[in-house]
C-alpha cells in the first residue's frame, strides 16, 4: 500500500498546503491594512495641502507688497535726487 517515504512526502505536501494557504491569508490581510494605511495617508497629505496653499497665498502677496514698497523707495530715492 502505501510505504513510509511515500506517507512522509504526503504529510509534507499536506503540511506545506496548509502553511501556504494561511501564509496568503495573512498577506492578503497585511495589504488590505496598507491599502487603508495609504488612503489615511492620502487624506492627511490632501489636508497639508490645503494648510500649504493657504499659508502660501498670503505670503505671495506679502512679498508682493514688499516689492512694490521697494520700487516705491526707488522711485522715491530717484526723484529726489532729480529734485536737487
Amino acid at each position: 500500500m502505501i510505504d513510509t517515504v511515500q506517507a512522509v512526502l504526503l504529510f509534507v505536501i499536506v503540511l506545506l498546503a496548509i502553511l501556504f494557504t494561511v501564509l496568503g491569508v495573512q498577506v492578503f490581510f497585511i495589504l488590505k491594512d496598507l491599502r487603508v494605511t495609504l488612503q489615511k495617508t492620502n487624506i492627511i497629505l490632501d489636508d497639508v495641502e490645503k494648510i500649504t496653499d493657504g499659508i502660501a497665498e498670503p505670503v505671495a502677496s506679502l512679498s508682493n507688497f514688499l516689492q512694490g514698497a521697494r520700487s516705491m523707495s526707488t522711485v522715491a530715492k530717484l526723484l529726489s535726487i532729480f529734485k536737487k
